[in-house]
Order: structure tokens, then sequence, then C-alpha cells
């Protein structure tokens, strides 16, 4: 009678202890899940080091390069030098009936 006992103790004990080995908050599937939440943590951290990188090199060549300040100047604020014309198109036409389309879809 008591080996019984024993016996169904230890099997309710052993189908805790899966149950807790499984499903619980330290399980396996909480364990998966991390994992996966931890690989695309990776992988944004690396492309904010990508990004950082992109800009460290632009800040540099900003500072250092004379020629590429005049490139973004001019291309981001649309400066011209001294007997140039700057002519700017927004990309919209206007159709015989009054209505505006956009000229990118073409």
């Amino acid at each position: 009678m008591a080996r019984r006992i024993l016996l169904g103790v230890l099997i309710f004990l052993n189908l805790f202890l899966l149950f807790r080995l499984i499903w619980s908050d330290q399980g396996i599937f909480a364990y998966m899940n991390m994992r996966k939440r931890n690989a695309k943590l990776e992988a944004q951290l690396s492309e904010i080091d990508q990004k950082s990188l992109e800009l460290s090199n632009e800040i540099r060549r900003l500072k250092s390069d004379r020629s590429y300040q005049e490139k973004v100047i001019r291309e981001r604020m649309n400066y011209v030098k001294e007997n140039e014309v700057l002519y700017i198109f927004s990309g919209k036409i206007e159709s015989s009936q009054g209505a505006v389309e956009d000229e990118t879809k073409n």
C-alpha cells in the first residue's frame, strides 16, 4: 500500500515538473520566445550600428570635404551659384479639366 502511495506521489511530481519544464514562465516555450526576441533585437542593433557609422562618415565628410559641403547645400537647401537659375518642379501637372494629377504615376 505504501508503495502505491509513493508511486502515485512520484508520478504526480514528475507530471508537475514536466508541466513546469514546458509551459511555465521559465519553460521551453518562454525560452524559444526569448531567443526570437533576442535575435530581432540583435538585428535592430546591427542596423542602428550601420546607420551610426554612415552618419559618422557623413559628418566627417561635411567637416573636411569642401566639395561635398557644397553638393549637400545645393541639393538640400536649393542654393545656387552666381549666374545660375534654379528650376523647381512640383511633379504635379494640371489636366485640361482643372484637376491636378501626379506626373510620377506614369
